[in-house]
């Protein structure tokens, strides 16, 4: 039963409360109907006793304390769920924005989902191949893993989702589609992303998410909610491989500081509210391959570092959660190198038990090995050459300069438009390691360097 509750007792900035409540439930989506019949939407966020805290989405502005009607609905935000979502675009609370009509769902499911079994879950096998040879050689994507990038402001990293929409795929031939959710971006940064994906041809296989700047906060909080809620539905019930891309999740994390500002919660490191880490994992562990479910769901959370610092909570609450990171440098950014991935601090924890012969090649994991020790040489050789000039150095510490050099200029450096597959990202990197004597290459085995590197060699002295 429904029951109206006329008048408030409070109203609190972006915050309502009512008095003399029975049987109200967290999360539990309230209807306000004002003065001039129109409606807004809430939701409880706080219960005190009979006493209910509710946030309304559209602001507090034109409420009356003794007019104002309210109606509990008895169930959360439920999104509308149907095979017709795909090519779709929505509004941070799951409604089209797109003009091609409403959805007609097959089911409704509440966007805060259900947390995964521990046991439930099967161990991510294979990869996603991204077509950056920076990621799929040095940092691979596997199917079922969280992998964030950390990126700076003013930095690529929207140009770098985009590219990952528009070339990520699976080797298997399996079903594949992408949700993408923006958090508090600008109208243009929105429109960029949609029309990057209608110009590329794979709107088809994508549902967007669009949260503006000048959205409410509440929807902020729940559009992630929306995607992933999304993205279980096509992968465990549609039996897709679902990647899904959060951007921005500093924007996020803002929007629940202001939020738990707005509820008088206590604060901690930097302002955010102390529950920041579980309520990352509630987003974060929504990832995740389910036994006896079809499908798998990938996710790759986006956020700007502020002052680009990784000890920042946001970052830093992150990575213990997530399964690795990819960091972007603001030095190779400068340059104009794209994507300025920075490869030394970036790594993927899942990256050893998905690639290798049977899912990329069984050079693979030795190659990047290779590849992360000598360019961390690179590094060595150009500390000492800033202490002694560059002339003074040993003939092997100047080669390491020369491969540092092309490595980020040809591997690192693959332009916008470049979608390499696998082979190609391997077969380079072994033509870098060329530049290198053999005694240089100290990760790799006798029969790998007779198979990969002396027949390069020996091309190149001819």
């Amino acid at each position: 039963m429904i029951v109206e509750h006329i008048g408030l007792d409070q109203i609190n900035g972006p915050l309502i409360v009512l008095d003399g409540v029975e049987n109200a439930h967290n999360e539990e989506m309230v209807e306000i109907l004002l003065d001039d019949g129109s409606k807004r939407t809430g939701r409880v966020v706080q219960i005190e006793g009979d006493k209910v805290i509710i946030q309304v989405f559209k602001g507090t502005t034109g409420l009356s304390l003794s007019n104002t009607v309210s109606r509990l609905t008895g169930h959360a935000l439920e999104l509308p769920l149907s095979p017709e979502i795909l090519g779709r675009v929505f509004d941070g609370l799951g409604r089209p924005i797109d003009g091609l009509g409403d959805i007609y769902p097959e089911k409704k499911s509440d966007v805060n989902g259900q947390p995964i079994n521990p046991v439930a879950r099967v161990y991510p096998r294979n990869y996603i191949n991204t077509g950056i040879s920076s990621i799929d050689c040095l940092s691979t994507l596997i199917r079922g893993q969280k992998l964030p990038i950390f990126s700076g402001s003013g930095m690529k990293h929207n140009e770098l989702a985009v590219q990952i929409v528009k070339q990520a795929n699976v080797s298997d031939g399996s079903d594949f589609a992408i949700v993408f959710a923006a958090m508090g971006v600008k109208n243009d940064v929105a429109e960029y992303f949609r029309k990057s994906f209608e110009e590329a041809n794979v709107m088809n296989k994508v549902v967007m998410y669009l949260n503006l700047s000048n959205d409410p906060i509440i929807e902020r909080i729940i559009t992630p909610r929306c995607a992933l809620t999304a993205a279980e539905y096509l992968a465990y019930e549609l039996g897709k491989d679902i990647l899904v891309i959060l951007t921005d999740m500093t924007s996020y994390a803002e929007a629940v500081r202001e939020f738990s500002s707005s509820k008088g919660e206590i604060p901690g490191r930097k302002g955010f509210p102390g529950y920041l880490y579980s309520d990352f994992a509630s987003l974060y562990e929504r990832a995740g391959i389910v036994e006896g479910k079809p499908g798998s769901v990938t996710q790759i959370p986006i956020l700007t570092m502020p002052n680009d610092d990784i000890t920042h909570p946001i970052p830093d609450l992150t990575g213990y959660i997530t399964e690795g990171q990819i960091t972007l440098d603001r030095a190779l950014d400068t340059m104009g190198i794209y994507p300025p991935v920075s490869v030394l601090p970036s790594l993927s924890r899942l990256m050893k038990d998905g690639i290798g012969d049977g899912y990329t090649r069984a050079d693979h994991q030795d190659l990047a090995n290779q590849l992360f020790a000598s360019y961390s040489k690179v590094q060595d050789a150009k500390a000492l050459a800033s202490v002694i000039g560059e002339d003074e150095l040993s003939p092997n510490d100047k080669l390491l300069l020369k491969f540092g050099e092309a490595f980020e200029e040809r591997f690192i450096n693959q332009g916008y438009n470049a979608n390499r597959t696998i082979e190609e990202t391997l077969d380079l990197g072994w033509e870098l390691l060329t530049i290198l004597p053999e005694s240089e290459l100290d990760r790799l085995d006798k029969d790998l360097l007779k198979e990969h590197y002396e027949p390069l060699k020996a091309a190149q002295n001819q």
